[in-house]
Formats: C-alpha cells, sequence, structure tokens
C-alpha cells in the first residue's frame, strides 16, 4: 500500500507540472540554468569514468582473451559494444542518479523545509510547473548528450590504453571498431539514456517536493531518491533489453 501511495502522489506530481507557463520567459531562465547545472557540471565525472572505463575494459578483455589463434581485432570488438550497450548508459546514468539526483532531492527539500515553495504557491505560482519541469526537460536534453560523450570518450580511453600498453595497435583496433557494427546500438543506448534520464530527474524531484520535517528529513529524502532511482534504472535496463533487443 506504502508503494501505491507514493506511486498515485509521483503520478499527481507529474500530471500537475503540465500546465501552461505562467512567464515563459522564465521558465526559459531556469531551463538553461538546469541545463548548466547537470550538463556543464556533471561532465567532469562523465570523462573521468568514461575514459577509465574503456581503459578497463581493454586491460580485462586482452586479459581473458589469451589464445593467439583470436584475432586482436575482437578487443576493440568487445570494447565498443560493451561501452555502448551497458556501460555509457547505464553505469554512467547510475552516477548521474547520486550527483544530479541528491542535488535536487535537497534543493527542492530545502525549499519545502524553508517554506519557500509554500510562499509560491501564496503568489499563485504552479510550484510543479516552475520547479520541477525544467529539471525534467534539462535532464532530458543534457544526459542523453552526456551518454554519446562518454561513448566517444569510453571506446578512445580503451583505444588509447590498448597502443599505449602495446597490447593491440592502432590500425587493429580501428579495424575491430567497423567490423560488424551494428548502428542499432548507439539507437538503442539513446533510448535507454533518455528513459534514464527521466529517472534521474523525476524521482528525486518527487521526494524532494514531498518532504516534510527539517535538515535529518532532507538527507534522508535525498539519500532514499539515489537508492530509488538506482533501482529503478536497473529494473527499465532489463525492460528495455528484453523488449528491444
Amino acid at each position: 500500500m506504502n508503494f501505491l501511495a507514493h506511486f498515485g502522489r509521483y503520478i499527481l506530481m507529474l500530471k500537475g507540472m503540465l500546465s501552461k507557463p505562467e512567464n515563459g520567459r522564465l521558465y526559459w531562465k531556469e531551463f538553461m540554468k538546469q541545463c548548466v547545472d547537470i550538463g556543464i557540471g556533471s561532465l567532469g565525472i562523465v570523462v573521468i569514468i568514461s575514459v577509465f572505463m574503456g581503459a578497463v575494459s581493454t586491460l580485462q578483455t586482452a586479459y581473458q582473451i589469451s589464445n593467439p589463434l583470436i584475432s586482436k581485432s575482437i578487443i576493440s570488438q568487445i570494447v565498443r559494444d560493451t561501452v555502448i550497450l551497458e556501460f555509457s548508459p547505464t553505469l554512467v546514468c547510475i552516477v548521474l542518479a547520486g550527483v544530479v539526483g541528491s542535488k535536487i532531492a535537497s534543493e527542492l527539500g530545502n525549499m519545502r523545509v524553508s517554506e519557500q515553495i509554500d510562499a509560491l504557491e501564496i503568489m499563485g505560482i504552479n510550484t510543479k510547473s516552475y520547479l520541477i519541469m525544467p529539471k525534467i526537460a534539462a535532464a532530458i536534453i543534457t544526459i542523453p548528450l552526456l551518454v554519446m560523450l562518454s561513448m566517444a570518450l569510453g571506446i578512445y580511453g580503451g583505444r588509447m590504453t590498448g597502443v599505449f600498453s602495446g597490447i593491440i595497435s592502432a590500425e587493429t583496433f580501428d579495424r575491430g571498431l567497423l567490423d560488424k557494427f551494428i548502428p542499432y546500438n548507439v539507437t538503442f543506448a539513446l533510448m535507454k539514456a533518455y528513459t534514464f534520464a527521466f529517472i534521474i530527474s523525476s524521482v528525486p524531484a518527487y521526494y524532494g517536493y514531498h518532504v516534510k520535517g527539517g535538515a535529518l528529513e532532507i538527507g534522508k529524502s535525498s539519500t532514499t531518491s539515489v537508492v530509488v532511482s538506482c533501482v529503478t534504472i536497473l529494473f527499465a535496463d532489463y525492460i528495455l533489453a528484453a523488449l528491444l533487443l
């Protein structure tokens, strides 16, 4: 019953934010601010994770493929497919759930506890639309772009590691990247990225918007939102893979 209550309030929150903005220019300003916070603010951690993710994939794949009869170009194929299909969309979004999700939950929770949301509602502003919709829209636009950047950096990190460590030559790695490449994998990864972006922004927004109490409850709601977001991302990952692959 507790799950149904939360799910019902979550749906009502999403329904309440779908209204015509009172001031389009003000909403646009908030949307651009969220794009900077979510996109540019998460750029550093995405770059670091992606490069090392590709590097580790190359090293571990080369370690497992010790048979000299197997072409070394298979290393780049495995790194390419694992980075595109799973590592970049799923692992990066789980990290962003902690970085972006906790920020959204704590920001809205602080506004709720300090009665800023109540003040906006007294002024006749639809707080669900003004505070939540720009965050979700910004996440849906910026997070897939971060995932695409992560794909490129992950593959480049794997190539750089393979060449510098002497595991595979640059020509062999590049040949393996183009061999048996399926463009649909990129489309599938972007579908996952858009789905995960919505989860990363909407679930923490729900917990932050409905928080009650003080600073302790803000911390609890932020932690709960990250945990629920990560579990939902993994569940959605399974559902999308079962339906689309």
